[in-house]
């Protein structure tokens, strides 16, 4: 059948069982957003107040589904203001397609009003990026952006099409087609997975060290059921944060800059570190010439272009981690490793800064808020110190169930993720923790929140202050606390009431359950400003090109 650009956009979408998709209308999109009517029995369009906000909730309806996040945009600003969005889940590997929709064909490369090469701008930040300008090319390219967005090391995929390609009186043949089967996972060696069960064999201190890459190949069954084979204790990168449930005895909690005690030292002790759909990124592997010294290493990750990029490792494994494991799992015998394991529980120390006139703590908010919920509930997080006091103190049990932005720490992902989960998972309590200086740059999807009565319930950590960046100006220099102490006056209560949402203020914890409990019992959003002392510091700290030996604690 004959359809026009705009309705065979439409038809691909449902093709690849796209339900929800988040997006802002623009004159050049306002082809599609007409086919967006006549589909909306089919596919919910969410508007948001931003396109920054619309990438952010594509990303987190991705994270918390498992299935492609989906974002539109018009030409020139409203394309270059998802680069942020796209820029996240391309260092957290997250599946997303992002359409845009350019100026007429015979426009491009005359500074058109809102023209801009969105191709060009997204290239380091994309997969792959397609350029549409002619109506054939059209269903093969949104067809192989999804295919691209889900295969092997999953990320975002760009699809930039011309106005004209849009046009209600442009017409094509469409036939409509299953989704495009994926590449195949890389081929086992076989003698490599025997080498790698000898060195497991031989080794005493084994330390498994896991990313995002086992939550994406969905393993997790099969890595507890290898770290319980070798006997080992685990660690993880914030991406892979969830995966062990938090009272597992085995897990040693995150790794890396502000990573535990006991991770840190028993990886600088191990002599076999199994690394798992992980990239040993600048803040896990601070030196990387110091990183495990004492050990060899096994890397497994499906790209690989991350072997040997940031440490040098003794078995390489370009793989699917749940292919490899399944794989490895018969050729290991079962192991005893009792005095490691001893050895491993005495590094175990709880690390936190005196402050002795603090009235509510991190550590008291959060566990509080994982007691007066499920196991289901989902955990958002923007980026500064209220991120790692979650990574460090919050119980929950599967990795969907904990968003953040890992790679490129996108101060102001929270807010915008936390809808587009709760939209992914409406049955799902959905928790969004932010300071007061990642919430000021997106609190303006307050008014997305409550047009669509999302109950998402967001803590605000409001210490007056950019807290990771004044952590780290009291440390390292000298207290010269350089446009870090914020002289905002907002009002988080009248502002949201304001918004049309619910607002409260605390300075205790007895108050804090007070607020989250009532909170919990509202059909819409609540912020629950939370008044922490700017002391108040993420530890332990380890700082850029140090080891355990230079780890900071007090």
């Amino acid at each position: 059948m004959k359809l026009n650009g705009s309705q065979i956009i439409m038809e691909i979408l449902h093709e690849h069982g796209v339900d929800t998709i988040f997006g802002y209308p623009g004159g050049t999109a306002l082809n599609v957003y007409d086919s967006i009517y006549d589909y909306q029995d089919k596919i919910h369009h969410v508007l948001t107040a931003h396109e920054q906000g619309a990438s952010h909730a594509a990303d987190g309806y991705a994270r918390a589904t498992g299935k492609t996040g989906v974002v539109f945009a018009t030409s020139g600003p409203g394309a270059t203001n998802l680069v942020t969005g796209i820029a996240t889940a391309f260092l957290d590997s997250v599946p997303m397609v992002a359409i845009t929709c350019n100026v007429n064909d015979e426009a491009i490369g005359r500074d058109a009003f809102q023209e801009v090469s969105i191709t060009g701008v997204t290239l380091p930040i994309t997969k792959h990026n397609f350029f549409v300008n002619k109506i054939e090319n059209l269903a093969d390219s949104l067809r192989n952006a999804f295919r691209i967005a889900n295969e092997g090391r999953k990320g975002p995929v760009l699809v930039d099409i011309t106005k004209d390609v849009t046009a209600p009186n442009n017409l094509y043949e469409y036939t409509p087609q299953p989704p495009l089967p994926k590449k195949p996972h890389p081929a086992l060696d076989e003698k490599k997975l025997d080498e790698i069960a000898e060195a497991i064999a031989l080794s005493k201190r084994p330390v498994v060290y896991f990313g995002g890459g086992v939550a994406s190949s969905q393993a997790k069954e099969e890595l507890n059921a290898f770290i319980e084979r070798i006997d080992a204790v685990a660690t993880y990168t914030l991406m892979g944060a969830g995966v062990l449930k938090h009272d597992d005895p085995r897990n040693l909690g995150l790794i890396g800059m502000h990573g535990s005690m006991a991770a840190n030292q028993a990886i600088d002790q191990a002599d076999l570190v199994i690394a798992l759909g992980t990239r040993f990124s600048d803040r896990v592997a601070l030196n990387p010439n110091r990183f495990a010294q004492r050990a060899a290493i096994v890397h497994v990750d499906i790209d690989e272009s991350e072997i040997n990029k940031n440490v040098l490792i003794n078995f390489d494994v370009v793989a699917d981690v749940k292919d490899f494991l399944t794989a490895l799992l018969p050729k290991i015998e079962q192991k005893r490793n009792d005095a490691w394991i001893k050895h491993v529980s005495s590094f175990r120390k709880f690390v936190e800064t005196d402050v002795k006139e603090a009235t509510i703590r991190p550590k008291d908010i959060i566990e509080a808020a994982c007691d007066l919920t499920d196991k289901e509930t989902i955990y958002v997080t923007d980026v500064g110190q209220h991120q790692m006091w979650a990574a460090q103190y919050l119980k929950h049990e599967k990795a969907e169930n904990f968003l953040t932005s890992g790679g490129l720490g996108t101060m102001g992902y929270g807010y915008g993720a936390a809808i587009g989960a709760q939209f992914g998972k409406p049955e799902k309590r959905v928790i969004h923790f932010t300071g007061d200086g990642s919430f000021h740059m997106n609190l303006n999807e307050a008014c997305t929140a409550v047009s669509n009565r999302l109950p998402i319930i967001t803590i605000i950590f409001d210490n007056k202050v950019l807290g990771m960046v004044y952590q780290w100006q009291t440390v390292f220099y000298n207290k010269h606390y350089s446009q870090t102490i914020l002289q905002r006056q907002t009002d988080y209560v009248q502002l949201a009431k304001g918004f049309g949402a619910k607002g409260f203020e605390v300075n205790t914890i007895e108050q804090f359950k007070d607020a989250f409990t009532k909170a919990l019992k509202e059909d819409g959003p609540v912020w629950i400003a939370c008044n922490i002392a700017k002391e108040e510091r993420v530890l332990p700290m380890i700082p850029n090109g140090g080891t355990v030996e230079d780890m900071i604690t007090n």
